[in-house]
């Protein structure tokens, strides 16, 4: 069972009970997700199963697009509308002061994560920290608003669209955005529409998968080289393939050196593969049913690279 599922994660789900309930679906031995959704927020989670667990790396670094209804007025203890409200403060600006304090925010900006988190200190998660009172250092870190554009603005709630880098913390941008505008904010909801090169129009429900028929189910998976669709594609001759499939380097001093997907003659996708010095050699590659111990190729065969 390889594969990836594009999940329309449900509110009020854990990330990891969403991908559970997916791997039974799927009878799937190996599976995992490509990048958390709090339970409060719903929308694209690619879940890998099987071999594309080991490329689920480029998913967890690509960027990310994300709508928020961001409330005003209102501080809650987690950022977001699961906290309880600690603060209440007026919201006496207009639409021009928002859509100004948002451009503000587009580019490299500094963000201080929030207390309620997932990230590591002294190897325990933030949040735990936090259930239990202690206040722990928290270092500002570089992120990346590419885009921050208002769709609706209802006072005290708007509705914002958000593309920014890995690792950006939505809700404490809804928070800084109160800041800026003389008040206090939260994040009420949050969709996540598109990760990478996925967007979640092309998402399944569970509920939707569960009444599928199982061939059907299958037909939902999507192959595993999607998840590697920014990378050049390398075509090899088949001894190449089977050299870099058993761990050796390939001569190759026609390719330019970069990082590829690979494949096999028969346009069988086989791993991600890198060019250096003349030599190409395996990343990551898939799991082969036979290791072929023969001689290592002498040069490069290909069809092209692109």
């Amino acid at each position: 069972m390889d594969g990836v599922l594009l999940l329309d994660k449900p509110s009020g789900v854990s990330s990891n009970a969403a991908l559970q309930r997916a791997r039974r679906l799927f009878a799937a031995e190996k599976a995992g997700h490509t990048g958390t959704l709090d339970p409060l927020a719903s929308g694209l989670l690619p879940v890998c199963f099987g071999e594309a667990t080991k490329f689920a790396q480029s998913l967890l670094d690509a960027d990310k697009r994300y709508r928020a209804t961001v409330r005003f007025g209102v501080a809650t203890t987690t950022g977001d509308a699961e906290g309880e409200v600690v603060d209440r403060g007026p919201v006496d600006f207009d639409r021009a002061a928002l859509e100004a304090a948002l451009a503000g925010f587009v580019g490299r900006i500094r963000q201080v994560p929030p207390r309620h988190s997932a990230l590591k200190h002294q190897g325990k998660p933030m949040y735990a920290y936090a259930r239990a009172g202690i206040d722990v250092p928290r270092e500002p870190r570089e992120v990346e608003i590419r885009a921050l554009s208002l769709v609706d603005w209802k006072p005290p709630d708007a509705i914002v669209e958000v593309a920014c880098s890995k690792g950006t913390y939505v809700r404490t941008l809804a928070e800084d955005l109160g800041t800026a505008l003389g008040t206090y904010a939260h994040l009420a909801a949050l969709v996540r529409t598109g990760t990478g090169g996925f967007d979640l129009a092309d998402a399944i429900a569970i509920d939707a998968i569960e009444a599928l028929s199982p061939e059907d189910r299958l037909g939902r998976l999507r192959p595993v080289d999607c998840l590697l669709d920014a990378l050049p594609r390398l075509d090899l001759a088949a001894d190449a393939a089977r050299a870099l499939c058993c761990g050796r380097t390939v001569v190759a001093p026609e390719v330019a050196p970069a990082r590829y997907r690979a494949y096999d003659p028969s346009g069988a996708f086989v791993g991600v593969v890198s060019h250096a010095d003349g030599r190409i050699s395996a990343e990551r590659m898939m799991r082969s049913g036979e290791r072929d111990e023969g001689p290592v190729p002498a040069a490069f065969q290909s069809g092209r690279s692109t």
